[in-house]
């Protein structure tokens, strides 16, 4: 019996994506495609592997022990491919990097160019995720984490800090006043994240949460609406440094903010058996001391 790879990794799609549909647009594909890629790995195999309901998919057991069956196979496929890439001395191999949108858009993105032009053989699959994913489900291989880390599983490497800002635009700050200290920010709009996030604790000694006005799920939204004039936010330097260098926004009350070091570490987080991979080890090498936090 001859299993196809592509249907393993329409199987493999419709598992991370938790739908037939959602792995279609992930993959590119036609529903039924995918659909039927997974129905005939059930012929072949004489099993069912995904529990089929009008609201959710779910893995049988039979399903969860072939899909880390596929996982093992194909990290042992990619490690195969280093290892003959490394004979020739050239780190090679797809290397998948997760971050949130606005590190990705700040930090990532401008680096790049010169990073293909350098590890040619390296093919980059970028991910944006606001939250914590699973790695070894997602099959990332370094994931950029800023904040504290909880995963005790997970080998992390210190890219640096980035200091918190209170920031808005110089239109704002003209219409609505300069707050001087955190009782005065209860006159103003307060840009925040969709709560429960520990992320609207602001860096101001005995300061509760703020409860803000707007709240949004993304901190690249969170800077527009600070540009566009519509309240203060709270932002990480790595978002805003060239906007606080081209006067597009201000600092306010810098003088009385008490850094959040659990807020303020970036971490590259990977898993690692034994030894990093190669591929994993030249990007963090050359990212580090690349970027503007």
């Amino acid at each position: 019996m001859k299993t196809r790879s592509d249907d393993l990794q329409c199987f493999l799609a419709v598992v991370d994506a938790g739908s037939f549909s959602a792995a279609a647009l992930a993959l590119d594909l036609q529903v039924a495609r995918v659909s039927r890629a997974v129905s005939r790995l059930e012929q072949q195999l004489n099993t069912t592997l995904l529990n089929r309901t009008t609201r959710r998919l779910e893995l049988t057991e039979e399903g969860a022990t072939f899909a880390q069956g596929i996982r093992d196979g194909l990290a042992q496929l990619s490690a195969a491919e280093e290892a003959v890439a490394q004979v020739a001395g050239l780190p090679a191999g797809r290397l998948r990097v997760d971050a949130a949108s606005p590190f990705l858009l700040h930090q990532l993105v401008p680096l790049l160019d010169e990073f293909r032009q350098c590890y040619p053989s390296i093919r980059l699959e970028l991910s944006a995720s606001e939250g914590i994913i699973d790695l070894l489900e997602k099959r990332i291989d370094v994931a950029i984490r800023i904040g504290s880390l909880s995963d005790s599983t997970l080998h992390a490497r210190p890219l640096g800090r980035s200091p918190l800002h209170l920031v808005a635009s110089p239109d704002y700050l003209t219409r609505m006043g300069t707050p001087a200290d955190g009782a005065a920010l209860a006159q103003h709009s307060l840009l925040g994240f969709i709560p429960p996030s520990k992320l609207n604790q602001w860096p101001l000694a005995d300061q509760p949460p703020i409860r803000p006005e707007v709240a949004v799920s993304n901190g690249e939204l969170l800077r527009a609406m600070a540009l566009a004039g519509q309240g203060i936010a709270c932002l990480s330097n790595f978002m805003v440094a060239k906007d606080l260098a081209a006067g597009r926004l201000v600092t306010v009350m810098a003088g009385q903010l008490t850094p959040i070091a659990d807020r303020e570490r970036v971490n590259a987080v990977f898993y690692q058996n034994s030894v990093l991979a190669e591929r994993i080890r030249v990007f963090l090498d050359f990212i580090q001391p690349r970027l503007s936090l």
